[in-house]
Protein backbone atom coordinates (compact mmCIF):
# COMPACT_ATOMS: atom_id res chain seq x y z
CA UNK A 1 0.00 0.00 0.00
CA UNK A 2 1.54 3.49 -0.86
CA UNK A 3 1.69 5.43 2.01
CA UNK A 4 -0.66 8.22 2.44
CA UNK A 5 0.49 11.99 3.08
CA UNK A 6 0.25 13.04 6.59
CA UNK A 7 -2.24 15.92 6.18
CA UNK A 8 -4.31 13.52 3.71
CA UNK A 9 -4.79 10.85 6.43
CA UNK A 10 -5.82 13.00 9.62
CA UNK A 11 -8.16 15.09 7.18
CA UNK A 12 -9.95 11.74 6.03
CA UNK A 13 -9.75 10.43 9.58
CA UNK A 14 -11.22 13.76 11.18
CA UNK A 15 -13.82 14.33 8.72
CA UNK A 16 -15.54 10.86 8.88
CA UNK A 17 -15.40 10.26 12.48
CA UNK A 18 -17.41 13.45 13.22
CA UNK A 19 -14.91 15.67 15.19
CA UNK A 20 -11.40 16.97 14.45
CA UNK A 21 -8.76 14.08 15.68
CA UNK A 22 -6.64 16.38 17.35
CA UNK A 23 -9.01 18.60 18.65
CA UNK A 24 -7.32 22.04 17.41
CA UNK A 25 -9.32 23.23 14.53
CA UNK A 26 -12.90 22.40 13.24
CA UNK A 27 -15.40 23.26 10.61
CA UNK A 28 -18.75 23.83 12.01
CA UNK A 29 -18.69 25.85 15.24
CA UNK A 30 -21.30 23.90 16.56
CA UNK A 31 -19.25 20.23 16.63
CA UNK A 32 -17.47 19.78 20.65
CA UNK A 33 -13.93 18.42 19.63
CA UNK A 34 -12.02 15.86 21.79
CA UNK A 35 -8.74 14.00 21.81
CA UNK A 36 -8.66 10.61 21.21
CA UNK A 37 -12.61 10.32 19.72
CA UNK A 38 -12.12 6.45 18.89
CA UNK A 39 -12.41 6.11 22.27
CA UNK A 40 -16.40 6.43 21.59
CA UNK A 41 -16.33 4.28 18.58
CA UNK A 42 -17.91 0.66 19.74
CA UNK A 43 -15.34 -2.01 19.36
CA UNK A 44 -17.43 -5.18 19.10
CA UNK A 45 -19.73 -6.24 16.18
CA UNK A 46 -22.57 -6.84 18.70
CA UNK A 47 -23.01 -3.20 19.34
CA UNK A 48 -21.70 -2.08 16.08
CA UNK A 49 -25.19 -3.90 14.82
CA UNK A 50 -27.42 -2.31 17.35
CA UNK A 51 -26.41 1.03 15.88
CA UNK A 52 -23.57 1.10 19.17
CA UNK A 53 -26.17 0.62 21.94
CA UNK A 54 -24.62 -1.08 24.38
CA UNK A 55 -25.42 0.38 27.73
CA UNK A 56 -28.19 -1.59 28.85
CA UNK A 57 -27.95 -4.75 26.49
CA UNK A 58 -27.68 -8.61 27.99
CA UNK A 59 -23.65 -8.57 29.28
CA UNK A 60 -21.11 -10.80 27.50
CA UNK A 61 -17.08 -10.41 27.32
CA UNK A 62 -17.48 -6.62 26.08
CA UNK A 63 -19.50 -5.19 29.06
CA UNK A 64 -16.51 -3.97 30.86
CA UNK A 65 -16.68 -1.35 27.55
CA UNK A 66 -20.34 -0.64 27.32
CA UNK A 67 -21.40 -0.74 31.37
CA UNK A 68 -18.77 -2.29 33.61
CA UNK A 69 -21.79 -2.55 35.87
CA UNK A 70 -23.03 -5.46 33.87
CA UNK A 71 -20.34 -7.76 34.59
CA UNK A 72 -21.81 -9.12 37.62
CA UNK A 73 -24.47 -10.25 35.70
CA UNK A 74 -22.50 -12.34 33.21
CA UNK A 75 -23.18 -16.14 32.93
CA UNK A 76 -20.12 -17.62 32.45
CA UNK A 77 -17.07 -18.63 34.20
CA UNK A 78 -14.53 -17.47 31.68
CA UNK A 79 -15.40 -15.43 28.49
CA UNK A 80 -12.78 -14.04 25.37
CA UNK A 81 -13.51 -12.31 23.08
CA UNK A 82 -11.30 -10.73 20.05
CA UNK A 83 -12.87 -8.03 17.46
CA UNK A 84 -11.52 -6.35 14.49
CA UNK A 85 -12.90 -3.27 12.08
CA UNK A 86 -11.62 -1.98 9.37
CA UNK A 87 -10.71 1.51 8.70
CA UNK A 88 -11.32 3.38 5.84
CA UNK A 89 -11.42 0.80 3.65
CA UNK A 90 -12.12 1.90 0.47
CA UNK A 91 -8.90 4.35 0.70
CA UNK A 92 -6.47 2.21 2.04
CA UNK A 93 -5.94 -0.96 3.33
CA UNK A 94 -3.37 -0.87 6.21
CA UNK A 95 -5.87 1.03 8.98
CA UNK A 96 -7.66 -0.61 11.56
CA UNK A 97 -9.57 -0.69 14.74
CA UNK A 98 -8.29 -3.77 16.77
CA UNK A 99 -9.73 -4.61 20.32
CA UNK A 100 -9.50 -7.90 22.85
CA UNK A 101 -11.12 -7.79 26.47
CA UNK A 102 -11.87 -11.09 28.96
CA UNK A 103 -13.88 -11.28 31.91
CA UNK A 104 -13.55 -13.89 34.54
CA UNK A 105 -16.10 -14.08 37.36
CA UNK A 106 -15.71 -14.10 41.12
CA UNK A 107 -18.18 -16.45 42.58
CA UNK A 108 -21.45 -15.40 41.88
CA UNK A 109 -21.99 -11.70 42.10
CA UNK A 110 -18.86 -10.31 40.75
CA UNK A 111 -16.50 -10.08 37.56
CA UNK A 112 -13.31 -8.82 36.46
CA UNK A 113 -12.17 -7.86 32.97
CA UNK A 114 -9.13 -6.65 31.08
CA UNK A 115 -8.84 -5.25 27.92
CA UNK A 116 -6.74 -3.93 25.17
CA UNK A 117 -7.92 -0.98 22.13
CA UNK A 118 -5.45 -0.70 19.40
CA UNK A 119 -5.87 1.51 16.69
CA UNK A 120 -3.52 1.74 13.64
CA UNK A 121 -3.76 4.54 11.34
CA UNK A 122 -0.77 2.80 8.72
CA UNK A 123 1.97 4.57 7.55
CA UNK A 124 2.35 7.84 6.79
CA UNK A 125 4.50 9.50 4.51
CA UNK A 126 6.09 12.70 5.87
CA UNK A 127 6.72 15.54 3.29
CA UNK A 128 8.03 18.94 2.73
CA UNK A 129 7.08 21.63 1.06
CA UNK A 130 8.94 20.57 -2.23
CA UNK A 131 7.72 17.42 -1.86
CA UNK A 132 10.36 15.72 -0.06
CA UNK A 133 10.24 12.69 1.57
CA UNK A 134 10.99 13.31 5.42
CA UNK A 135 10.56 9.35 5.88
CA UNK A 136 7.71 7.10 7.39
CA UNK A 137 5.76 7.10 10.56
CA UNK A 138 3.19 5.25 11.58
CA UNK A 139 0.98 6.65 14.18
CA UNK A 140 -0.73 4.60 16.45
CA UNK A 141 -3.49 4.80 19.61
CA UNK A 142 -4.00 2.43 22.23
CA UNK A 143 -5.94 2.15 25.20
CA UNK A 144 -5.44 -0.62 28.44
CA UNK A 145 -8.53 -1.12 30.68
CA UNK A 146 -9.01 -2.98 34.02
CA UNK A 147 -12.92 -3.11 35.09
CA UNK A 148 -15.10 -4.44 38.04
CA UNK A 149 -18.43 -5.60 38.50
CA UNK A 150 -20.43 -6.08 41.49
CA UNK A 151 -24.38 -7.21 41.68
CA UNK A 152 -25.50 -5.36 44.96
CA UNK A 153 -28.98 -7.12 44.59
CA UNK A 154 -30.61 -9.75 42.12
CA UNK A 155 -31.75 -6.93 39.78
CA UNK A 156 -28.75 -4.29 40.00
CA UNK A 157 -25.33 -4.16 39.74
CA UNK A 158 -22.28 -1.27 39.85
CA UNK A 159 -19.31 -0.94 38.20
CA UNK A 160 -15.84 0.93 37.98
CA UNK A 161 -13.37 0.90 35.16
CA UNK A 162 -9.56 2.29 35.10
CA UNK A 163 -8.29 3.19 31.45
CA UNK A 164 -4.37 4.17 30.14
CA UNK A 165 -4.31 6.01 27.07
CA UNK A 166 -1.84 6.75 24.95
CA UNK A 167 -2.08 8.67 21.58
CA UNK A 168 1.39 8.74 19.93
CA UNK A 169 0.18 10.23 16.11
CA UNK A 170 3.44 12.20 15.06
CA UNK A 171 6.49 10.23 16.80
CA UNK A 172 8.40 13.63 16.13
CA UNK A 173 8.90 12.31 12.47
CA UNK A 174 7.68 15.21 11.47
CA UNK A 175 10.62 17.53 12.76
CA UNK A 176 7.72 19.47 15.07
CA UNK A 177 7.63 19.94 18.77
CA UNK A 178 4.78 17.43 19.07
CA UNK A 179 5.23 14.41 21.56
CA UNK A 180 2.66 11.23 22.20
CA UNK A 181 0.00 12.02 24.65
CA UNK A 182 -0.69 10.13 28.10
CA UNK A 183 -3.87 10.06 30.56
CA UNK A 184 -5.76 8.18 32.87
CA UNK A 185 -9.56 7.76 32.96
CA UNK A 186 -12.32 6.23 34.89
CA UNK A 187 -15.89 4.86 33.99
CA UNK A 188 -18.31 4.23 36.35
CA UNK A 189 -21.44 2.39 35.85
CA UNK A 190 -24.74 1.32 36.58
CA UNK A 191 -27.11 -1.48 35.13
CA UNK A 192 -30.17 -2.53 36.40
CA UNK A 193 -32.05 -6.30 34.78
CA UNK A 194 -36.05 -7.32 35.86
CA UNK A 195 -37.37 -10.33 34.27
CA UNK A 196 -41.54 -9.13 34.20
CA UNK A 197 -44.61 -10.75 33.03
CA UNK A 198 -47.29 -8.87 31.34
CA UNK A 199 -50.34 -10.55 31.11
CA UNK A 200 -49.37 -14.21 29.50
CA UNK A 201 -45.91 -12.88 28.25
CA UNK A 202 -42.58 -12.65 29.54
CA UNK A 203 -40.43 -9.63 29.31
CA UNK A 204 -37.05 -8.35 30.03
CA UNK A 205 -35.89 -4.83 31.45
CA UNK A 206 -32.28 -3.98 31.12
CA UNK A 207 -31.35 -0.59 32.05
CA UNK A 208 -27.93 1.11 31.89
CA UNK A 209 -26.23 4.23 32.97
CA UNK A 210 -22.40 5.31 32.72
CA UNK A 211 -20.35 8.52 32.35
CA UNK A 212 -16.88 7.21 30.62
CA UNK A 213 -13.36 8.09 30.04
CA UNK A 214 -13.42 10.91 33.38
CA UNK A 215 -9.77 11.97 33.25
CA UNK A 216 -6.83 14.09 32.76
CA UNK A 217 -6.90 16.16 29.71
CA UNK A 218 -4.38 15.35 27.11
CA UNK A 219 -1.21 17.59 25.27
CA UNK A 220 0.48 16.58 22.14
CA UNK A 221 2.49 20.10 22.62
CA UNK A 222 2.43 21.94 25.84
CA UNK A 223 0.45 21.94 28.93
CA UNK A 224 -1.19 25.21 27.90
CA UNK A 225 -2.87 23.64 24.74
CA UNK A 226 -4.18 20.40 26.61
CA UNK A 227 -7.52 18.64 25.56
CA UNK A 228 -10.24 17.40 27.07
CA UNK A 229 -11.24 12.96 26.62
CA UNK A 230 -14.49 12.27 25.66
CA UNK A 231 -16.11 12.07 28.67
CA UNK A 232 -19.46 10.75 27.76
CA UNK A 233 -22.99 10.39 29.81
CA UNK A 234 -24.72 7.56 28.11
CA UNK A 235 -28.23 6.21 29.35
CA UNK A 236 -30.12 3.74 27.48
CA UNK A 237 -32.48 0.62 28.23
CA UNK A 238 -33.00 -2.85 26.57
CA UNK A 239 -36.58 -4.50 26.56
CA UNK A 240 -37.12 -7.79 25.76
CA UNK A 241 -40.36 -9.59 24.80
CA UNK A 242 -40.38 -14.09 24.78
CA UNK A 243 -42.18 -14.47 21.96
CA UNK A 244 -42.28 -18.62 22.42
CA UNK A 245 -39.95 -21.00 24.01
CA UNK A 246 -37.35 -20.51 20.86
CA UNK A 247 -37.90 -17.18 19.57
CA UNK A 248 -37.41 -13.59 21.32
CA UNK A 249 -37.36 -9.67 20.14
CA UNK A 250 -35.22 -7.03 21.66
CA UNK A 251 -35.38 -3.33 21.22
CA UNK A 252 -32.60 -1.13 22.60
CA UNK A 253 -32.19 2.86 22.58
CA UNK A 254 -28.70 4.71 24.11
CA UNK A 255 -28.91 8.69 24.50
CA UNK A 256 -25.03 9.71 24.86
CA UNK A 257 -23.83 13.26 25.01
CA UNK A 258 -20.37 14.45 25.54
CA UNK A 259 -19.43 16.17 28.45
CA UNK A 260 -17.13 18.75 27.67
CA UNK A 261 -17.05 22.52 26.41
CA UNK A 262 -19.03 23.13 23.44
CA UNK A 263 -17.19 26.09 21.06
CA UNK A 264 -18.35 29.72 21.29
CA UNK A 265 -19.71 31.75 18.45
CA UNK A 266 -22.05 34.07 17.74
CA UNK A 267 -25.06 33.39 15.27
CA UNK A 268 -25.43 35.14 11.78
CA UNK A 269 -21.42 37.08 13.19
CA UNK A 270 -19.16 37.41 10.59
CA UNK A 271 -16.29 35.47 10.09
CA UNK A 272 -13.79 38.56 9.47
CA UNK A 273 -14.96 41.14 12.13
CA UNK A 274 -12.14 40.92 14.24
CA UNK A 275 -14.14 42.50 17.49
CA UNK A 276 -16.17 39.30 17.33
CA UNK A 277 -12.99 36.82 16.53
CA UNK A 278 -11.14 38.53 20.04
CA UNK A 279 -14.53 37.55 21.84
CA UNK A 280 -14.54 34.28 20.39
CA UNK A 281 -10.86 33.29 20.53
CA UNK A 282 -10.99 34.39 24.46
CA UNK A 283 -14.30 32.81 25.34
CA UNK A 284 -12.76 29.56 23.96
CA UNK A 285 -9.65 29.99 25.75
CA UNK A 286 -11.42 30.50 28.76
CA UNK A 287 -13.69 27.11 28.03
CA UNK A 288 -10.54 24.98 27.13
CA UNK A 289 -8.99 25.99 30.21
CA UNK A 290 -11.57 24.73 32.69
CA UNK A 291 -11.04 21.53 34.93
CA UNK A 292 -12.30 18.56 34.22
CA UNK A 293 -14.99 18.34 36.58
CA UNK A 294 -16.00 22.08 35.95
CA UNK A 295 -16.42 21.64 32.20
CA UNK A 296 -18.38 18.39 32.56
CA UNK A 297 -20.98 20.24 34.83
CA UNK A 298 -20.62 23.25 32.50
CA UNK A 299 -21.76 20.75 29.65
CA UNK A 300 -24.93 20.81 30.14
CA UNK A 301 -25.66 25.03 29.99
CA UNK A 302 -23.07 26.71 27.89
CA UNK A 303 -24.22 26.26 24.04
CA UNK A 304 -24.59 29.17 22.55
CA UNK A 305 -27.95 28.49 20.96
CA UNK A 306 -29.03 27.18 24.73
CA UNK A 307 -31.18 24.56 26.00
CA UNK A 308 -32.31 23.55 21.97
CA UNK A 309 -28.41 22.83 20.94
CA UNK A 310 -28.02 21.32 24.16
CA UNK A 311 -30.29 18.45 22.97
CA UNK A 312 -29.10 18.53 19.64
CA UNK A 313 -25.46 17.52 21.39
CA UNK A 314 -27.21 13.77 22.33
CA UNK A 315 -27.09 10.99 19.91
CA UNK A 316 -28.98 8.56 19.88
CA UNK A 317 -28.02 4.87 19.59
CA UNK A 318 -30.86 2.10 18.93
CA UNK A 319 -31.08 -1.46 17.36
CA UNK A 320 -33.03 -4.29 17.21
CA UNK A 321 -31.81 -7.98 18.00
CA UNK A 322 -34.12 -11.12 16.90
CA UNK A 323 -32.93 -14.48 18.68
CA UNK A 324 -33.46 -18.16 17.39
CA UNK A 325 -33.03 -20.91 20.84
CA UNK A 326 -29.84 -18.70 21.72
CA UNK A 327 -28.33 -19.93 18.39
CA UNK A 328 -28.75 -17.68 15.69
CA UNK A 329 -29.06 -13.25 15.86
CA UNK A 330 -30.26 -11.03 13.67
CA UNK A 331 -30.05 -7.34 14.16
CA UNK A 332 -30.06 -3.28 12.67
CA UNK A 333 -29.64 -0.67 14.12
CA UNK A 334 -29.90 2.99 13.48
CA UNK A 335 -27.02 5.59 14.49
CA UNK A 336 -28.32 9.36 14.92
CA UNK A 337 -26.13 12.88 15.13
CA UNK A 338 -27.87 15.94 14.75
CA UNK A 339 -26.99 17.71 11.03
CA UNK A 340 -24.96 20.92 13.29
CA UNK A 341 -22.66 18.77 15.27
CA UNK A 342 -21.08 16.44 13.02
CA UNK A 343 -23.99 14.89 10.86
CA UNK A 344 -23.36 11.00 11.25
CA UNK A 345 -26.28 8.84 10.52
CA UNK A 346 -26.15 5.55 9.40
CA UNK A 347 -27.97 2.30 9.05
CA UNK A 348 -25.84 -1.19 10.72
CA UNK A 349 -26.80 -4.37 10.27
CA UNK A 350 -25.48 -7.40 11.50
CA UNK A 351 -25.65 -11.50 12.07
CA UNK A 352 -24.35 -13.68 15.30
CA UNK A 353 -23.89 -17.28 15.95
CA UNK A 354 -23.61 -19.35 19.00
CA UNK A 355 -22.19 -22.84 19.30
CA UNK A 356 -21.26 -24.06 22.71
CA UNK A 357 -18.59 -22.72 23.72
CA UNK A 358 -17.93 -20.43 20.27
CA UNK A 359 -19.51 -17.72 18.90
CA UNK A 360 -18.78 -15.02 15.73
CA UNK A 361 -20.92 -11.59 15.39
CA UNK A 362 -20.64 -9.89 11.89
CA UNK A 363 -21.77 -5.79 11.35
CA UNK A 364 -21.85 -3.79 8.62
CA UNK A 365 -22.77 0.01 8.48
CA UNK A 366 -24.43 1.84 5.78
CA UNK A 367 -24.05 5.93 6.04
CA UNK A 368 -25.88 8.65 4.68
CA UNK A 369 -24.51 11.13 2.28
CA UNK A 370 -21.36 11.43 4.61
CA UNK A 371 -18.69 9.83 4.27
CA UNK A 372 -17.99 7.05 7.16
CA UNK A 373 -14.78 5.39 7.54
CA UNK A 374 -16.63 1.95 8.59
CA UNK A 375 -18.80 1.98 5.55
CA UNK A 376 -18.50 -0.82 2.85
CA UNK A 377 -16.31 -2.90 5.67
CA UNK A 378 -17.51 -5.90 7.80
CA UNK A 379 -16.52 -5.65 11.44
CA UNK A 380 -16.11 -8.77 13.09
CA UNK A 381 -16.10 -10.60 16.50
CA UNK A 382 -15.42 -13.81 17.67
CA UNK A 383 -16.61 -14.96 21.27
CA UNK A 384 -15.33 -17.74 23.70
CA UNK A 385 -17.61 -18.26 26.67
CA UNK A 386 -16.06 -21.23 28.61
CA UNK A 387 -17.95 -22.92 32.08
CA UNK A 388 -21.78 -21.91 32.70
CA UNK A 389 -22.41 -21.12 35.80
CA UNK A 390 -23.93 -23.99 36.90
CA UNK A 391 -21.41 -25.77 36.03
CA UNK A 392 -18.67 -23.67 37.66
CA UNK A 393 -20.46 -23.56 41.03
CA UNK A 394 -23.54 -26.58 40.96
CA UNK A 395 -26.38 -24.76 42.28
CA UNK A 396 -27.92 -24.15 38.78
CA UNK A 397 -28.61 -20.49 39.50
CA UNK A 398 -26.74 -18.24 37.25
CA UNK A 399 -29.06 -15.17 37.52
CA UNK A 400 -28.50 -14.12 34.46
CA UNK A 401 -31.04 -11.51 32.25
CA UNK A 402 -32.78 -13.24 29.35
CA UNK A 403 -31.98 -10.73 26.47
Amino acid sequence: MTPLKLPVRFALLSGCIGFPLLATAQTDPNTLTTAVPILTISPDSRAAALGEAGVATSPDANAGYHNAGKLGFINTQYSVSPSYSPWLRSVTDDMGLAYLSGVAKIGQRSAISASLMYFDLGTISYRDDFNVSKGDYNPKEYAFSVAYGQKLTDNFGVGVAARYIRSNLTGNSSGSDSRPGNAAAVDLGAYYNKDLSIGASDYNLGLGATITNIGNKITYTNANQADFLPTRLKLGFAFTRELDAYNRLTLTVDGAKLLTPTPYYEEGALASDADYIRRRDAENLSRRNKGVVGAALGSFSDAPGGFSEELKEINISSGVEYTYNDLLMARVGYFYESPVKGNRQYLSFGLGVRYQVFGVDGAYLVPNSRANPLAQTIRVSLHFNFNKLEEAFGDGNSDAPIN
